[in-house]
């Protein structure tokens, strides 16, 4: 009999598909599952070929039976990530003038679809 996975596992997986499909598209995975203290875990961090910093979330679905990816995004949900993204940055030295960006991966079932931009820096 096969072992459940966590749901730890599970996301570990899908970040994993995250990763590769970036990677396909000229990403350059930098750090994962980086903890900002208090805030929020930022999934994946990494530079486009454009040269942007990208913070990237990853969002999985089984499927849409109970709503799709999108709405797991709120505004705490944004706002944490947006602080934790600032602390990442402090703790690297990094100046405000590198491009930044934040994009969301979306995973619903063997779907996968990126969304660039897919929210602005907020305080």
């Amino acid at each position: 009999m096969e072992k459940l996975k966590s749901t730890r596992e599970i996301g570990a997986e899908k970040e994993d598909v995250a990763c590769s499909f970036l990677e396909s598209r000229g990403y350059r995975i930098i750090d994962r599952n980086f903890h900002g203290g208090r805030f929020a875990e930022l999934d994946i961090v990494a530079r486009d070929k454009d040269g942007y910093l990208c913070f990237v979330e990853v969002k999985y679905r089984h499927d849409d039976e109970h709503g799709g990816c999108e709405g797991a995004i709120d505004h705490k949900k944004i706002l944490n990530i947006c602080r934790c993204a600032a602390y990442y940055m402090a703790g690297k030295q990094m100046t405000m003038d590198i491009p930044v960006r934040f994009d969301v991966v979306y995973i619903l079932g063997r779907e996968i679809r990126l969304v660039q931009n897919a929210f602005d820096y907020i305080q």
